[in-house]
């Protein structure tokens, strides 16, 4: 079976380059994703599967049924939007659209979905169960993973998979990781009430902006000194606002920012640790607070027995040189995490660093990929779709 979708990918190798290139020269922004989504459909119909478009507001589901000898579904689950980035790359392929770029690598994680199913629908009759297709929209905003589940993208799914390009990886070559792959992550909005006055005169007014100073440098040295340096978490302040002229004593600021943790029991106390150092500052102080925690998406947490499948296909397709098992966590996000509270699943990293060694980091203006690596994602894919359910001889 590993010989024959290693020749069937090889065959479609310029079918997906050309397929990539077109979603790569077109991206849609998160929950913008019509065009894309039209594509994807047509290609999965083309290849007969039953598709289902609109799942998830701009999502796509393709389901390519087995031969029937095992109940179940294992489920797929590759993303689509781009972010609004202006692209500089020059390449002749390059976004059309200004402002907005393929610079996370969701248009080869969709032809590397699209590759997938098109490889698996020729040997759907060696397939005992189900497989079923999740193109995502919206995962820039971890939105669209929740609007999948609502609309039933996970219903009677026992296992999923899923990928993320990596261009710290060489291409070619895959990444598995046990346990935490990505971090939690919420969202965080505080506001400092204090009293306004002459900035000549600062001990007749409450000074919100340097209240929020305090706020912020107490947050970040007591994550060093109370919480469990072997549980990392990143609390980071990106908007603040305040004040209404320069010799005014600002009575209001507003604070934004981002909290990424790995361990549940850690995400869950978040909150009342933040809140806590919070009021304790703005009581010494006499300035009065509010703050919104806004859960985000949980960590990705890759189940042991579908991270070993995905090893063991790796190591057999691509050998041992070829497959690191990564020694670290990302603190990054991935709303993939939400589909796991309806299933155990997997994500690996798909290497798609060129040997240029000039390799831009995910989310940059100059962000290119390897294509080589298509092939390699849809064979790992495809493969360890086959040792799931029980095929692995050629």
């Amino acid at each position: 079976m590993l010989s024959q979708i290693k020749t069937l990918a090889e065959d479609l190798a310029p079918r997906l380059i050309e397929i990539r290139r077109h979603l790569h020269a077109h991206p849609e922004l998160s929950g913008q994703e019509y065009q894309t989504a039209a594509y994807v459909s047509g290609v999965l119909s083309s290849c007969g599967l039953h598709v289902q478009e609109a799942v998830g507001k701009t999502g796509v589901v393709g389901n390519l049924e087995g031969n029937g000898a095992k109940k179940g579904i294992l489920a797929i689950r590759t993303d689509m939007d781009a972010l609004p980035i202006e692209e500089r790359t020059q390449l002749n392929f390059a976004s059309c659209k200004p402002g907005v770029m393929h610079a996370c690598g969701h248009d080869v994680h969709t032809t590397v979905g699209l590759g997938t199913a098109m490889i698996l629908s020729q040997l759907k009759q060696h397939l005992p169960g189900n497989i079923r297709f999740l193109f995502q929209p919206a995962e820039e905003i971890a939105q669209g993973a929740s609007w999948m589940v609502q609309d039933g993208a996970m219903r009677d799914v026992d296992s999923i998979f899923g990928v993320h390009v990596f261009p710290s990886l060489p291409a070619r070559s895959v990444g598995i990781r046990y346990g935490a792959l990505t971090a939690a992550a919420d969202d965080i909005e505080i506001f400092i009430q204090g009293e306004s006055g002459h900035g000549a005169r600062p001990h007749e007014a409450v000074d919100a902006i340097w209240i929020a100073s305090q706020v912020i440098t107490s947050l970040q040295q007591a994550i060093s000194r109370t919480q469990n340096p072997l549980r990392p978490i990143v609390l980071t302040i990106g908007q603040i606002t305040g004040g209404r002229a320069p010799n005014v004593i600002a009575d209001q600021v507003r604070m934004a920012g981002t909290v990424r943790s790995l361990h549940p029991e850690t995400h869950a106390n978040l909150p009342e640790w933040i809140e806590g150092i919070l009021a304790n500052v703005c009581n010494a102080y006499h300035a009065k607070y509010e703050m919104n925690y806004r859960r985000g998406v949980p960590s990705v947490q890759n189940d042991l027995q579908l991270t070993q499948i995905l090893e063991n296909a790796c190591r057999e397709a691509w050998g041992n040189d070829q497959v690191q098992l990564l020694p670290e966590p990302s603190l990054g996000a991935e709303d993939f995490s939400l589909y796991l509270e309806h299933a155990p699943g997997s994500m690996f990293r798909l290497g798609v660093g060129k040997e240029n060694n000039l390799n831009h980091p995910l989310h940059h203006p100059l962000f290119e990929v390897d294509e080589s690596s298509i092939v390699t994602g849809v064979v790992t894919l495809a493969y360890a779709a086959c040792k799931y359910w029980g095929i692995d001889h050629d």
